[in-house]
């Protein structure tokens, strides 16, 4: 898209000898004959730079009324380059222009060479200012969801051979995509593989998990804010969606969005438009949705948790991820990749597993599926001994399919609450509301303890 230019000049020749010089030039124009028609102009839209006059017909000498309007352009989009124009060749005014935060200034008559040398400079200046701060914004992003991504994807079983080939099928569309399944499942890792696997792949892919974002806050991190729309406002933030911008936006626990904010989201997916918290200014949201949640939306539905029509709109295509007892192919491979993964992270030699250890890993259910085989095995490669992990090792839980169980008098706090989320998972086929309502528990103190235990 062309450079946009607000333009102030109470002048209509001023106007009309800018319009004929710079259209040409590839800029797009919104020229204003007053301070007030700009501030209007600015409140509305994003320019790549600003041209005001300082002298307006109210007073046509002290260049106040520019000034005036140059600290208004500033509070409301402090990173818009300004250049104010002068017909009175006042060095002073001009300088005080530049201490009110003025990128340049040109006097009138201008020269034409000059004024679009300034304007290109300018305009690449800016430019290169917001991608840097939306690289940086993303960067802190990736850093934040790096240590928690999986490595690697395993697909010896067939199930999830189907899977892949699914994924890899609907990439090359830009509908959007729910993903379904158990907690654990490795539902984040496909959501970027079929990112990386589609027309979008250079661009940002960028998670956010909604059950981390509270109800206050939901606008800023998915919109983002500018600065002074609420107390603690201090500077612009980019949100979510702009991060994402001609990418993929992957909502992780979209059960998970508290239902006030619901018809929020729901108006960005129908529209492919948001404003930011505190500016009027509407922007486009070229993003791809891709949501994960292991929770019944129908149940949701049903019990008026969830909006039926939101629902509409991110299930465009639903695949569903099976649990890793459904796929016992690939458990073996996927704890041999975990055992590599983190002996590298710790400088560890390599381990092996002792065919004891590989029954107990085949027989074993994995409610907390690929997270829970995660944290075993990193468990166990300190554990073991000579560089061989044993069953014991694993220090699996005990099967609830027969009288053995926790012997209560020898166990911790701790290995209690484990058993018995773990019972619970098993009894109610690892559906999550059903679960924390057996053990009364709400949906997040019941996420907080699957978090605690690797499950």
């Amino acid at each position: 898209m062309s450079p946009s230019i607000l333009i102030a000049d109470d002048d209509p020749q001023v106007l009309a000898a800018l319009r004929i010089f710079l259209v040409p030039e590839g800029y797009r124009l919104t020229c204003s004959r007053a301070p007030e028609d700009a501030v209007a102009s600015l409140t509305q839209e994003d320019f790549s730079v600003a041209l005001i006059d300082l002298n307006y017909q109210r007073d046509t000498t002290s260049g106040r009324e520019g000034l005036d309007l140059l600290e208004k352009i500033k509070a409301l989009d402090e990173d818009l380059p300004v250049i104010v124009m002068t017909g009175f060749g006042s060095v002073e005014l001009a300088v005080e222009a530049m201490k009110l935060g003025a990128a340049d200034f040109i006097e009138k008559p201008w020269d034409n060479e000059r004024l679009l040398s300034i304007l290109r400079t300018q305009v690449q200046l800016k430019s290169n200012q917001d991608r840097s701060r939306k690289l940086e914004a993303q960067n802190a992003l990736l850093q934040q969801q790096a240590s928690s991504r999986p490595q690697g994807i395993v697909a010896e079983s067939m199930e999830m051979r189907q899977v892949l080939a699914q994924i890899e099928k609907l990439a090359k569309s830009d509908m959007n995509v729910l993903l379904t399944g158990e907690n654990g499942t490795g539902k984040s890792m496909l959501a970027e593989y079929l990112h990386q696997c589609s027309a979008r792949s250079e661009q940002a892919f960028v998670a956010v998990n909604m059950g981390a974002i509270s109800e206050n806050l939901f606008e800023s991190e998915m919109f983002g804010h500018v600065k002074g729309a609420f107390t603690d406002a201090k500077t612009n933030r980019i949100g979510r969606f702009e991060l994402a911008q001609a990418g993929s936006l992957f909502l992780d626990e979209i059960a998970n969005i508290p239902l006030s904010q619901q018809a929020k989201l729901l108006r960005v997916l129908e529209q492919r438009q948001y404003e930011k918290l505190g500016s009027s200014k509407t922007l486009s949201a070229d993003v791809r949705i891709i949501s994960a949640t292991n929770a019944s939306l129908a149940e949701l539905i049903q019990s008026g948790e969830f909006r039926q029509d939101l629902l509409y709109r991110l299930n465009t295509v639903e695949i569903h991820i099976p649990s890793l007892r459904a796929r016992q192919q690939d458990i073996l491979p996927m704890a041999q990749a975990f055992l590599r993964q983190h002996a590298e992270k710790y400088r560890l030699p390599m381990a092996s597993f002792h065919p004891d250890a590989i029954t107990a890993l085949n027989r074993y259910t994995w409610p907390g599926n690929i997270r829970e085989l995660s944290h075993v095995v990193e468990r166990a490669l300190f554990l073991c001994q000579n560089h061989e992990i044993a069953a014991a090792d694993l220090n699996l839980p005990v099967s609830f399919e027969a009288d053995n169980g926790l012997d209560f008098s020898q166990a911790s706090l701790d290995d209690i609450e484990k058993y018995i989320l773990i019972e619970r998972m098993q009894r109610h086929d690892n559906k999550p509301l059903e679960t924390a309502e057996s053990l009364g528990l709400s949906r997040s103190a019941y996420y907080r303890r699957l978090e605690k235990y690797g499950l």
